[in-house]
């Protein structure tokens, strides 16, 4: 894999000399201790026991996902193909991890468990381009990030790829929404009106064009876009569309019908400012925040 070079630009130019020699321990310890700063995710439990094995860390991120951490301690270790095991044993064993969300984080975080695209994070020194290949064929949730430590007390994460996959549809969850009218975010797209679809198309491309470092997330009830953290959440409906952002509502005009205040007010997805899209109008409006939201993200 190719090597990023970082330089000091301070005084005088001088390179930084990269090193892979942080213990693999203390890596684990220093993400755990930071998981949310570094990958937007809340750290559950160290070394998590399981049949079979243990997962180096465990967490949820801020679409209520579970995360999985698995770190690659040697260049025989297919670490890829044991965060694949770990990801199915979890979706065979929703109750347990539920039970672990109720003791770090309580009943109500427990409740928002969202298990449509769970995720595995691989983290290592580097990885092969056969590693990248493989993932890329299974189409499942697994990420690749590479670290280097620098002089100077940083460290680099490199994210290697983005995977795109479809939600996991489970038949229990299927029966579960013939029990209840709430429809999932792909199936309000089928059924929205042709205009606000057209619409909805060029707000995703609009945010897509604004940075090579924008991954999205498709959940269950959303369309998330971030970079390390979300910075705009988009739902769907059939004569509207709800994009949230994370922005301070104080340091914006609200404009009755168009932006909205909700930091106390329950809604899907992350972001305290709402706006309301209707109409070609209000999504030229809406640039403006958009990119402010992706500034500041």
């Amino acid at each position: 894999m190719s090597e990023i070079k970082l330089f000091s630009v301070q005084d005088e130019v001088r390179q930084l000399n990269s090193s892979t020699a942080v213990l693999e321990k203390e890596l684990q310890n220093l993400i755990e201790q930071n998981m949310e700063i570094f990958f937007g995710v809340r750290f559950l439990k160290s070394e998590y026991a399981i049949t079979n094995g243990r997962m180096d860390s465990i967490g949820i991120d801020e679409n209520n996902c579970p995360v999985i951490f698995e770190y690659k301690r040697s260049s025989n270790e297919n670490v890829i193909n044991q965060g694949l095991f770990y990801l199915d044993w979890l979706l065979d064993h929703k109750a347990d991890f539920k039970l672990l969300v109720i003791e770090k984080l309580g009943m109500e975080a427990a409740e928002q468990i969202d298990w449509s695209i769970p995720c595995v994070i691989c983290v290592a020194n580097d990885f092969t381009k056969y590693d990248l290949h493989a993932v890329n064929q299974m189409q499942r949730n697994i990420k690749l990030v590479k670290y280097q430590k620098y002089d100077g007390d940083l460290i680099l994460f490199e994210h290697l790829n983005a995977p795109v996959v479809k939600s996991i549809t489970e038949t229990a969850d299927r029966a579960e929404k013939k029990n209840c009218n709430e429809k999932t975010h792909l199936e309000k797209l089928e059924t929205a009106q042709e205009s606000i679809c057209a619409i909805y198309e060029s707000i995703c491309d609009y945010i897509e064009s604004l940075g090579d470092d924008i991954v999205p997330n498709q959940v269950k009830l959303y369309l998330a876009y971030k970079k390390v953290k979300n910075f705009v959440c988009i739902e769907i409906y059939s004569k509207e569309i709800h994009l949230f952002l994370k922005l301070n509502p104080d340091t914006v005009g609200l404009e009755r019908g168009f932006t909205r205040d909700m930091r106390n007010i329950g809604h899907y997805g992350t972001g305290d400012l709402q706006i309301t899209i209707k109409c070609a109008e209000d999504f030229e409006k809406a640039k403006p925040l958009i990119d402010r939201a992706y500034r500041e993200a």
